[in-house]
């Protein structure tokens, strides 16, 4: 039997996957990264789809035994991060708040491009000389 495992992926959002790589999810841990999920949702509408794994690797040190994976779905690029951490939960909290700058800045790049004044309609069209 091979020692790879992939836990079943479980969804209570339909925009949010979690999945357990090499271990179990336990209910408390998978609500846990739904939630800190869910924040990300809070900030940015244009969010299509969060994919989270967390992954255990028993041969790495003890700093790094456990690594939290993400994968965004926006418009254009998808937003790709990981952590890794000595606990479950604290890898997932990395990379939340990784994932969360990282989505800010795509924000106001977005923003920030669409208000550029280079992409403005010249003064003469607005009816101003």
């Amino acid at each position: 039997m091979s020692n790879s495992f992939v836990n079943p992926i479980h969804s209570m959002n339909d925009k949010i996957t979690v999945r357990g790589i090499h271990l179990t999810l336990t209910p408390a841990l998978t609500a846990a990264m739904h939630e800190k999920a869910e924040r990300l949702l809070r900030h940015n509408s244009h969010i299509i789809r969060i994919r989270l794994d967390l992954e255990f690797h028993d041969t790495k040190t003890p700093e790094k035994r456990f690594t939290a994976k993400a994968v965004v779905e926006v418009n254009g690029p998808d937003i790709v991060a990981s952590a890794e951490a000595e606990e479950g939960y604290k890898s997932v909290d990395l990379l939340v708040d990784k994932l969360d700058k990282l989505v800010r800045e795509r924000h106001s790049k977005r923003v920030h491009s669409r208000n550029d004044g280079r992409h403005q309609a010249p003064e003469v069209l607005h009816g101003k000389s």
